[in-house]
This record gives C-alpha cells, structure tokens and sequence, in this order.
C-alpha cells in the first residue's frame, strides 16, 4: 500500500505543467467576474495567460492587502466568486481579515498531507486545531471526510480531557500544533495514562524544530509530518516519508502554482534562491491569482524519494516583508527593487542598515560582474531620489550576497 491520495501524485512533470496551465484562462476568466478581481486585473485578457511568462506580468495580490481589500468591499474584498450566502463558513482571524469556506468536498485540500502520513478510512484523528473563529480545525475535518476517518473534535486546551479523551477513544493521529502535542504527552506521563494509540501526528501552524521532532518520536510518535499552508489558501506543501524516514522538503499541493518571487516585487527569482511564496489557487469560490503570503521559501530542485513528482519547496523560511524605518522614514523592499531595475548591470542587491537608532547609515551592497559598470555616485542619487534618504553604495562580485532572500537588513545595535 501506498500513502499517494491519488495518481495525480504521480504524474509526469510536465503533463502537470500543461494540465495547469490550460487551466490558467478558465481561472482568470472566474476571478474576472469577481468585482476584486475585475479590479485588480482589469484590461486583462483571460485567453492570454497561459504560460508562467504571461502569468508573471499579472499584479502581485499580498496577503497584506486583503485588511485594506475587505474594508473597502466587505467581507471579503470582492474576491470570492461565491456570494457569501452560499458559502458553508466565514472565519475571522486576526487582523480582521475574513477567510470563506465553500460546500465542496475537503475544500481547503488537506486530505493529501493526512495521506502522506498513513492515514486511510476508519482511522480516529484528535483535531486539536482551534474550533474557533479560524478555519485551522475545519481544513482537518474536511480532509478526515475525504479520507473516511472520524474526527474527535478536540480544539486547543484542557489538557486533562485531551489526555483523557486519547486514553479512552484510543485516536491513531494527532493534529493541532507540534508544541501542544508535547504538552499533551507531558501530562499523559504525569496522569499516568496511555496514550500510545497515537502513532501518527500531522503538525502545523507554527515551526517544527528538529529536536522538537525528534522529542515526539522519541516519547512514543514516530510518524511526525509537518504541513505547510494559510487561511486563505489551506494546503500549501507537506511534508512525506518514505521507510520511516522523513525526506527533504515539503511536496506542493497538485492544485496550486507557485512562484517564488523577490521580495517587495512580482519578479520571479531562479530556482534554489530564497523569496517570497506566491500562490496561484484554482479555488471555484475563492481564485486567488499571483497571492503573496508573505512567507519566504525556495524550491528544492530534484524529485521526492517518496515518489511524489511534484515541486518541493523547502519550508517555511521567515517573513518577506522586511519594511524597515530609517531615521524616521519607512524604507521598503519595493523601493530596493526599483533602485535596482534602473541598472541592469546590478544583478542582485541587500540594503544594510547599520549604525544605532537615530544615527543610521544605509549601504545597498550591489552584486556585478564588473565594477567598472556602474557609477555608485549614480546609484547613491537614486536611492535618494526613490527613498529620500542618503544612502551609500558598495558593489561586490555576483554570488557574494547571501541566499536567504533578505532584500533589506537591519544590523543596528539597539542595546
């Protein structure tokens, strides 16, 4: 027996990469009809875009914007081409931004990383996702549908009943957050109860440091599988096993395409360097198209051991808006981006912020192939005509920066 959900799993590279794209008019053509969308991509040609060339010319929609969207166009920034009405649920989170829920089947997709840890119909999952106000414990109960495995619907806290509720039920999984499973086994041990049922565990949510996995394997969850996704979109990666062991990465989902973007632009970025995750999601009641989340990943390059074709990303990698204020004025990575359009000899650039608070020196350190080029006294005028602020220059020979996907960075000392 496998752990693939199904064979789309499996397909070959690039009859996936043809299956989406001659799905890319039809997408556009729903968004469209979305008042948001018909905004946000007016004068577009939906028959155009059918290529990654011509979807990467379409505006970036960041998750950032969507407080500012759904003020504007209530509730949910005229971006869903399913009337709220109709919907099977509205969250709220943070924020507020408001997320929808639609009536089909496990519609935030979350069957495929509940899959990829062995979980098959009849098994008993604990959801301990918050049931409450946000969608994390519902995106469970759609995937557990889809698979046939009935739900303790659990939610976070009382810690006592959840001990006491995996003792009695006997659940196969555990899903929630990797830290609250910790919690769950500690006090397990102080009440002196068996939960060793639970031999599988799909964590999200919040980071998964090795040696907290290694912690969960080692006091009885030996199968711990991290997936990766978003409010707006469900799942966006997950991570798979093969023989027990995890492998590298994270396997995107077969529903989505993403891009990995500069941060602060709409620029694709080549593959292995680090940028901002964007989605494309062939959702029927909420299209997002060219979506930033905001998070920061690169793509793994090669094919799972597992057998899954699909792109591998690397995880979650940290924040991509990197907004830093410079005495008294905001510097943003769009604004670094714009410096460096102006002169195709730079082919990479990381604005440095030194100094202490109220005394900061900005350095854009510019990667070139040769230094002779550029005019740094040209590039120190421009980003003072685009940031208004003095800036200094230093160019350095390609492949000097880091890859970690840092556009700016802040090195004051704040003692």
């Amino acid at each position: 027996m496998t752990d693939y959900l199904d064979s789309l799993e499996t397909r070959d590279p690039a009859q996936r990469e043809r299956d989406l794209m001659a799905s890319l008019p039809a997408l556009i053509a729903r968004a469209q009809a979305a008042p948001g969308w018909a905004r946000i991509l007016k004068g577009v040609n939906a028959s155009d875009i059918t290529s990654r060339a011509a979807l990467a010319q379409l505006p970036v929609t960041r998750k950032s914007d969507l407080k500012d969207l759904q003020h504007a166009d209530a509730p949910f920034g005229g971006l869903t081409s399913t009337p709220a009405r109709q919907l099977r649920h509205l969250f709220m989170s943070p924020g507020p931004i408001f997320d929808p829920e639609g009536t089909g089947e496990d519609w935030w997709r979350f069957a495929r990383p509940m899959a990829a840890v062995g979980l098959r119909k009849g098994h008993i999952i604990q959801n301990c996702f918050s049931y409450h106000f946000t969608p994390a414990a519902f995106m469970a109960e759609g995937g557990a549908a889809k698979l046939g495995c009935p739900v303790i619907p659990a939610g976070i806290g009382q810690t006592e009943m959840q001990v006491q509720s995996m003792a009695e039920l006997k659940p196969d999984a555990y899903i929630g957050t990797p830290s609250f499973l910790k919690i769950i086994i500690e006090k397990a041990r102080e009440m002196g109860a068996d939960i060793s049922s639970v031999q599988r565990a799909v964590v999200g949510a919040e980071a998964l440091p090795p040696s907290l996995r290694k912690w969960l394997q080692d006091n009885g969850v030996p199968n711990v599988l991290q997936m990766y996704g978003s409010a707006d979109i469900g799942n966006i990666a997950y991570e798979t096993q093969t023989d027990g062991q995890v492998n590298p990465g994270m396997v995107l989902d077969e529903d989505l395409i993403l891009e990995i973007v500069r941060p602060g632009t709409g620029d694709p970025v080549a593959d292995g360097e680090v940028g901002e995750v964007v989605i494309t999601s062939f959702n029927p009641d909420y299209p997002l198209v060219r979506f930033g989340t905001g998070d920061m990943s690169a793509v793994l390059q090669g094919v799972s051991p597992c057998g899954r074709t699909n792109t591998r990303i690397k995880g979650w990698m940290g924040r991509a808006d990197q907004t830093t204020k410079v005495r008294a004025m905001f510097v943003h990575p769009s604004q670094v981006a714009e410096v460096v359009k102006r002169y195709p000899q730079i082919a990479k650039a990381r604005l440095v912020v030194t100094g202490e608070m109220a005394n900061d020196v900005m350095t854009l350190h510019c990667e070139v192939d040769d230094p002779a080029t550029v005019m740094a006294d040209s590039v120190v005028e421009t980003i003072r005509d685009i940031t208004k602020l003095r800036g200094e220059v230093k160019l350095v020979g390609r492949g000097s920066l880091p890859n970690d996907g840092k556009v700016i960075e802040d090195a004051r000392k704040y003692e």
